[in-house]
């Protein structure tokens, strides 16, 4: 019974662990994010191809869905202009991570703060690239909203 107990929670341990991809996708995200709390935009590109796409899903002074594309070299200077004593924070709730060769797909639910005041919350889709042996993110989009959060 010892034996049978012992090849279950084996067998289910497999079901359950990241690939080495997986890790390497999370990683990415993880650096990338670390970075953009640093302000730090060169830190940034790193985790990303040079021709990455930003978009985000917002609504028009009408309340009308649309996407919006944003120029990612002016999200980073908006990100270093914030200045150093306005803290904020992306806090990611969680990660659901697929592979498929050399593509991952990462979604990451999210809540904004900036210092202790809860701004807005989410949903962020990573697409990304393995380069080279190195996960490369090649397109974001989000979604932002303050009500209907976690």
């Amino acid at each position: 019974m010892k034996y049978v107990a012992a090849l279950f929670l084996l067998i289910s341990s497999l079901g359950f662990s990241q690939s080495s991809d997986e890790v390497a996708v999370k990683f990415t995200i993880d650096r990338f994010f670390s970075a953009f709390h640093a302000q730090d935009s060169v830190e940034i590109k790193k985790t990303v191809s040079n021709h990455v796409i930003m978009q985000t899903i917002t609504a028009d002074k009408a309340g009308k869905s649309m996407v919006k594309t944003e120029d990612f070299s002016k999200f980073l200077k908006n990100i270093v202009a914030i200045p150093k004593e306005k803290k904020f924070e992306e806090k990611l709730l969680s990660y659901h991570i697929q592979v498929d060769g050399n593509l991952a797909s990462v979604w990451t639910p999210y809540q904004f703060w900036f210092g202790d005041i809860y701004s807005h919350c989410g949903a962020n889709s990573f697409q990304l690239f393995k380069e080279n042996n190195a996960w490369k993110i090649i397109y974001i989009i989000d979604t932002r909203r303050k009500e209907g959060c976690q």
